[in-house]
């Protein structure tokens, strides 16, 4: 074997091209920015809700109780934020990473999110790009939201980030589809 040429590490980078191109599909991309939105805002209050729900239990305890159940929660009370993360965490995780790789305000409004390259999304990368929504709102404000108006795809700075597209769903893109680039079905 000669020691002249470069060396291979077994490392293979395979570099796939987008897979949505919004020249040729505009209608996976047709209103998805206001759709994503309403999507927020519905997944905000599916996370929010059991979290509002045990904080009235723990008040309504502490009431039955004549206080004695407040030394309780006193305890519990340094976990109450962190599970309330990871519920969140895990909420983003399990549905953007199941079969339809959507949350259940994606469901709603007909959106779904797959990787640049197309294929469905799985836990960790739904619960990676749910942090780095969180994060990038978190430490640069939420302007970094307009990054969706300077770009063909619609992508945030998020999903540029994390490698996703979100997308109208095939059913909604279908629906949507113009009428001159439907072909007839064959006789």
């Amino acid at each position: 074997m000669s020691d002249a040429g470069p060396r291979r590490i077994g490392v293979s980078i395979d570099l796939k091209p987008h897979a949505y191109d919004p020249v040729t599909n505009p209608e996976l991309f047709d209103g998805v920015l206001a759709r994503r939105l309403v999507a927020f805002l519905i997944d905000f209050v599916i996370i929010c809700l059991p979290v509002l729900m045990i904080a009235v239990l723990m008040v309504a305890a502490t009431i039955a109780t004549l206080g004695i159940a407040a030394i309780f929660f006193a305890v519990l009370s340094p976990l109450y934020w962190p599970l309330i993360v990871i519920w969140a965490i895990c909420y983003y995780g399990m549905t953007l990473g199941g079969p339809k790789s959507a949350t259940v305000g994606m469901r709603v409004m007909d959106i779904e999110m797959r990787t640049w390259y197309g294929s469905p999304s799985y836990f960790v990368l739904g619960a990676v790009h749910a942090v780095m929504f969180w994060l990038t709102v978190s430490f640069l404000t939420p302007l970094i939201l307009l990054v969706g108006f300077f770009n063909q795809r619609r992508r945030l700075l998020h999903d540029m980030l994390v490698g996703t597209i979100v997308i109208n769903s095939p059913a909604r893109a279908h629906a949507m589809r113009r009428p001159e680039t439907q072909r007839p079905a064959a006789p």
